[in-house]
């Protein structure tokens, strides 16, 4: 073997080298099964053939805008309390279809330019408009709600993750679902306890601490009574859970609307024990937020505090003294469940509310029927493949089936590199790109007989043919390449994971087929006698 073959052979077996381990690593023990386990971890697998969770969610991106009207009616009333200037009412006359809209009832007239230029300056994302009978209706401007709607199905998204991470799900896909708006998709391969991971993405977990006005109350109508049918204008009544775990009934409240300290305040909450060694959750807050908490439990010594978490009064315990930046949530939690608390709190609260539009579950029996059928519809596809061209193309045969394994040990290893989570898809176009290996050969192996039948020998048949069909082969791969990149672009995880194997297995079936197969007929050519015909 002369000098220029040994550095080809030496390439070749160097990159086979390279992605055999990008498929095996090093695996524990040189045994069928070491080699079995170290494939499982270099290449995931997906949804479809892991078993695990498919859901589409959508986001209630109304509640993220209501909160923020929330806020602007606070900041309103600053406006107004600032510049000494009265009014009759503030409220969203319709909070479910138009939650962006604000009324502002008994303005005086001679108020106008003060309150104008205070709406300007402390709400740059509502525009004021002055009507009858003294009345203002502020309503958010059209990009200011477009963004706000985007946003909070993005902050979605980070929680949802950040969520899921913690829960050690391997190769989630938590993404925009482009087939409707204001949608997500989350796929959860592996995962087995699909009811607790349902209530930990939908839960909202929204942390607050209210000012408790008075209560409990055994039900709304006691509460209303309490307070002869009107609440204070700071008030609103919470349903809460019942004191004891033999109670079934709820407890009703009234709290203040406004919260000195939220979620939004949270540094970081961990799972715990009380003094009665129950499980709770301690919650820790950030500088600004323990400074609020301090001040007011300072003024409210005596009082009651109302945790509320998701609308929901946990607990009310008194305040004997002031507290600085940490606090504990009381539930009557089991360990699990004071654990996801905790773990969804650090998460942070979700902007808006989850509605599941669509829940499909994946068995692993089902994952692995499909992984069986897969694997087995390669190998055969393969193994008919390989003996058609060695019947059809004698010893040439063998030089095509050497390329056809490197190319799909390539592509193998690629996965495995890349940490790719293989589909059944993505199954699809490794067989896909098999065929397409055997026809860059069926090419090249046609034109070699062309140029052998026109009287031509053995050598120059050989290199007129790679070059010939050379043209043809890149024409046939770029378009498909083309094709399986728009697939990426606009496609979605398993059409991507489709268009990821088709396009790296064309790049190696170049590879395989032009310079591997060259390298062999150009060795085996050095081989032959002058004049000794071509096993083709």
């Amino acid at each position: 073997m002369n000098k220029s073959f040994g550095t080809k052979f030496a390439i070749i077996v160097g990159i086979l080298l390279f992605f055999l381990y990008g498929i095996f690593g090093i695996p524990k023990s040189f045994t069928p099964s070491g080699f079995g386990a170290a494939l499982q971890d270099r290449i995931k697998l997906g949804l479809d053939l892991k078993g695990g969770m498919h859901l589409i969610l959508q986001v209630q991106v109304n509640d993220a805008v209501n909160a923020d009207s929330d806020r602007a009616i606070e900041r309103l009333k600053d406006v107004l309390r600032e510049n000494k200037i009265t009014y009759a009412d503030i409220s969203k006359p319709d909070p479910q279809a138009n939650p962006d809209k604000i009324v502002l009832k008994g303005v005086s007239g001679d108020a106008t330019s003060v309150l104008r230029t205070g709406v300007q300056d402390k709400l740059p994302d509502y525009d004021a408009n002055s009507g009858v009978d003294n009345t203002w209706t502020l309503t958010m401007k059209p990009t200011a709600l477009t963004d706000l709607k985007n946003h909070a199905v993005t902050q979605a998204i980070e929680t949802i993750t950040n969520r899921i991470n913690s829960l050690g799900v391997s190769e989630p896909v938590i993404q925009p679902h482009g087939l409707g708006q204001y949608q997500i998709l989350v796929q959860l391969p592996g995962v087995d306890d699909v009811a607790r991971v349902k209530d930990i993405i939908k839960s909202t977990a929204m942390l607050e601490l209210k000012q408790v006005l008075s209560g409990p109350y055994p039900s709304e109508q006691a509460a209303l009574a309490a307070t002869n049918g009107i609440l204070p204008p700071d008030g609103m009544l919470m349903k809460g859970k019942p004191e004891t775990a033999s109670d079934t009934s709820d407890l009703y409240w009234v709290v203040t609307r406004s919260s000195p300290v939220t979620g939004n305040d949270l540094r970081d909450a961990k799972p715990g024990t009380d003094q009665n060694g129950m499980p709770d959750v301690d919650f820790y807050l950030t500088g600004d937020g323990g400074r609020r908490f301090h001040a007011f439990t300072g003024a409210h010594i005596g009082d009651k505090m109302a945790v509320v978490l998701d609308d929901r009064v946990q607990t009310a315990p008194v305040i004997n003294s002031a507290i600085g930046d940490s606090g504990l949530i009381e539930g009557r939690f089991t360990e699990e469940q004071a654990k996801d608390l905790a773990m969804i709190l650090r998460s942070g609260a979700l902007p808006a509310g989850i509605h599941y539009l669509e829940e499909r579950t994946v068995g692993p029996s089902l994952g692995k029927e499909s992984i069986d059928a897969g694997v087995r519809a390669s190998i055969i596809g393969m193994v008919a493949v390989m003996i058609f061209m060695l019947v059809y193309y004698r010893g040439a045969g063998i030089n095509a089936d050497l390329a056809l394994v490197l190319n799909l040990v390539i592509l193998l290893g690629f996965l495995g590199f890349s940490s790719a989570t293989l589909t059944l898809p993505g199954i699809a176009g490794v067989i896909l790109t098999i065929g397409m290996g055997v026809d860059s050969n069926v090419l090249i192996f046609e034109r070699i007989r062309e140029e052998l039948r026109s009287g031509k020998n053995a050598a120059t048949a050989v290199e007129q043919g790679f070059g010939r069909a050379w043209v043809t082969i890149l024409d046939t791969h770029v378009t498909t390449v083309v094709s399986a990149a728009i697939l990426f672009i606009f496609g979605t995880g398993p059409v991507k994971g489709f268009a990821i194997t088709l396009v790296f297995g064309l790049l190696a079936n170049l590879f395989t087929a032009v310079f591997v197969s060259r390298v062999i007929f150009d060795w085996l050519l050095s081989k032959k006698q002058r004049g000794e015909a071509l096993s083709i």
